[in-house]
C-alpha cells in the first residue's frame, strides 16, 4: 500500500465530517477531494456570547466530573470577566500571539536568556511564563474550607503545580486572587528531609525556598500538600504544590487574565495527572480547548475513556525521551494537503513531535514546514492573486475578502499508532478577523526558529490552535493519547 493510500484508510478510521461553525460568518463542508469548501453566511454574523452560556464546574448544570475550561481572554473568564460581561474581548493580535509562542517555546527548551526568566532553585522548574502563559483557565477549590481559584493548567511543568498564596508582594498588589495559608485546616508543610521535598537541597524545617534576581528576592516558596476539590464530588487529599508567597517574577498581579496559579499534568510521578484515581475505564486526564475566546471546553481527571460513551476516537503511541521525560510526545507518520502526503521521507519525521499547551500556532522542523508550505500553496493555484503580506514568521497569507465561497485543501496530521488531527479551516488558518474567512488568511503554520541555540529540536509542536474543538485524551497507562473531534 502507497503512502497516499494510506492517508484513505485512515479516513475510515478517524474522519469526522466538520459541522458547520455555529455564529460564524461562513460554513464549512469536507469534500470527498480532500478540500474545504467555505460558503458564506446568508446573515454574515458574528458570535455572540452571554456569561450563563458557560456551565458550572460545581454540579450547578455543568457535565458531572468536567471543569469548565475558558481562554484567558473570555468576556465571562472568572479574571477580569466583570469589567466586560458579555462583551468578546479584541483578539490579539498574530505579533501578540507570536510573541507569547517565542516565550512558550524557549520554556520548553531550555533557554534562560529572557530577562524574566528564573527558575525554582535545584528542582529546573521554570516559573517563566508562569502563570502568565496559561491560555486556559478552570476554577478549582484549594483548602479547607474551599477556596475557589482560578488556575491555568500545562502538560509540560516539571513537577510541580503552583500557586500564588498570602502574604502578597509588598508592593502594593491586590491579594484577592491568593490562596490564604491561615484559613485552611488541612494544609500541611513538607520537611525538607521529606521524599515530597523536591528540592535537593533546603535548610530548615520545611521545604522552602527563594528566587532572587539582580541580589533582590522577586518570589518566597514553599512546597506544601493541602486539599484540591476539582468538579462535582472529585477531591484530592495531600495534593502538592508550591505556594509563592510574592507576586510572579516578570509579571503584574494586578493582570485582570492571569491566573491565581497552574495546575501539573505533566508525566511526572508527582503530577496531578500521575495522582488521578485509576481504572480500566478511565484515562488519567482529557482536554477539549474551546475553539475561540468567546465559548468554554472542558477539562476532566480521571475521565471516562471516550469508546466507553459511543465517542469515535483514535490513539497516537506516546513515546519517551529520557532528556525530557515529562513531555507527552508523539511520532508524525505523515502529513497531508488535499489528501496527498507532502514529499517529506520517513526519517525526516522520526523524531518526536510535542502536544503542546504553551503556543497557539503548530511549528514544524524548517524543512518539514517549507514542504508542507510548498504543497499548500501549490494547490492554491487558483488564488495566486489573491497573495498577502506575511504575518511576522506566518509566511503563507492570503485575502479572501470579496468572494462568496473558498476551497481550500485540507490538512491532516498522522501519528505513529494509526491517529489523525484533520483540522478545519478556523485551524489551518489565522483569521485577521475572528470567524471571517473573507479577508485576510494566514496560514497557521510556521518554521521553527524559536528554540535556543543548541537544543534538541523537534520536529513539531502542535499547537492549541490545531487542539481546539477536540477532546485529547491522556490515557497514561496505556501509553497512548486520543482524539475526539469536535467535543466542544
Amino acid at each position: 500500500m502507497t503512502r497516499g493510500r494510506g492517508v484513505s484508510s485512515l479516513l475510515l478510521c478517524c474522519l469526522l465530517l466538520l459541522a458547520p461553525h455555529l455564529g460564524s460568518s461562513f460554513h464549512t463542508s469536507h469534500t470527498r477531494a480532500g478540500k474545504l469548501l467555505a460558503v458564506r453566511s446568508a446573515d454574515g454574523a458574528s458570535p455572540t456570547t452571554f456569561c450563563s452560556d458557560i456551565p458550572s464546574g460545581d454540579g450547578g448544570g455543568g457535565i458531572a466530573g468536567r471543569l469548565p475550561v475558558v481562554h484567558r481572554q473570555n468576556p465571562c473568564s472568572p479574571h477580569g470577566g466583570a469589567k466586560r460581561q458579555g462583551k468578546p474581548s479584541e483578539s490579539e493580535s498574530a505579533a501578540d500571539v507570536l510573541r507569547r509562542d517565542a516565550l512558550g517555546l524557549r520554556s520548553l527548551y531550555g533557554d534562560s536568556g529572557s530577562a524574566s526568566d528564573v527558575t525554582i532553585p535545584s528542582t529546573g522548574s521554570p516559573l517563566v511564563a508562569y502563570p502568565g502563559a496559561s491560555e486556559y483557565h478552570v476554577v478549582v477549590g484549594y483548602g479547607t474550607p474551599l477556596q475557589r481559584l482560578a488556575v491555568g493548567f500545562d502538560t509540560a511543568s516539571t513537577g510541580v503545580s503552583l500557586l500564588a498564596c498570602k502574604p502578597c508582594a509588598a508592593d502594593g498588589a491586590p491579594c484577592d486572587k491568593a490562596f490564604d495559608q491561615s484559613r485552611s485546616s488541612t494544609l500541611a508543610q513538607i520537611p525538607c528531609n521529606s521524599l515530597d521535598c523536591p528540592l535537593s537541597a533546603c535548610s530548615g524545617p520545611s521545604c522552602t525556598f527563594s528566587v532572587s534576581k539582580n541580589d533582590t528576592v522577586v518570589l518566597n516558596g514553599t512546597v506544601v500538600t493541602d486539599t484540591l476539590a476539582l468538579s462535582g464530588s472529585t477531591t484530592m487529599q495531600g495534593f502538592r504544590f508550591a505556594c509563592l508567597e510574592t507576586g510572579y517574577a516578570g509579571s503584574s498581579r494586578t493582570v485582570d487574565d492571569t491566573p491565581s496559579g497552574v495546575l501539573d499534568l505533566s508525566r511526572d510521578v508527582h503530577s496531578l495527572a500521575s495522582r488521578a484515581p485509576f481504572s480500566p475505564d478511565t484515562v488519567a486526564f482529557s482536554y477539549c480547548l474551546p475553539p475561540d475566546t468567546t465559548s468554554h471546553g472542558f477539562l476532566s481527571i480521571a475521565a471516562a475513556r471516550p469508546e466507553l460513551s459511543g465517542r469515535f476516537v483514535c490513539y497516537a503511541t506516546l513515546r519517551t525521551n529520557p532528556n525530557r521525560p515529562n513531555l507527552y510526545l508523539v511520532q508524525l507518520t505523515a502529513i497531508s494537503v488535499g489528501g496527498k502526503d507532502i514529499p517529506v521521507p520517513a526519517a525526516g519525521l522520526a523524531g518526536d513531535s510535542l502536544i503542546a499547551l504553551r503556543t497557539t500556532f503548530t511549528y514544524l522542523r524548517p524543512d518539514v514546514y517549507a514542504a508542507l508550505r510548498d504543497a499548500f500553496v501549490g494547490q492554491m493555484g487558483r488564488y495566486r492573486h489573491r497573495r498577502a503580506p506575511p504575518v511576522g514568521e506566518l509566511d503563507t497569507c492570503y485575502d479572501f475578502a470579496g468572494l462568496r465561497s473558498v476551497l481550500l485543501p485540507a490538512i491532516a496530521l498522522q501519528f505513529d499508532g494509526g491517529a489523525s488531527m484533520y483540522l478545519d479551516i478556523e485551524h489551518v488558518f489565522y483569521l485577521e478577523e475572528r470567524h471571517n474567512i473573507f479577508a485576510v488568511a494566514c496560514l497557521a503554520f510556521a518554521a521553527a526558529t524559536a528554540y535556543p541555540v543548541g537544543s534538541e529540536v523537534p520536529v513539531a509542536v502542535i499547537g492549541t490552535l490545531a487542539q481546539a474543538a477536540t477532546e485529547v485524551a491522556y490515557d497514561l497507562h496505556g501509553g497512548k493519547v486520543g482524539f475526539v473531534r469536535g467535543s466542544c
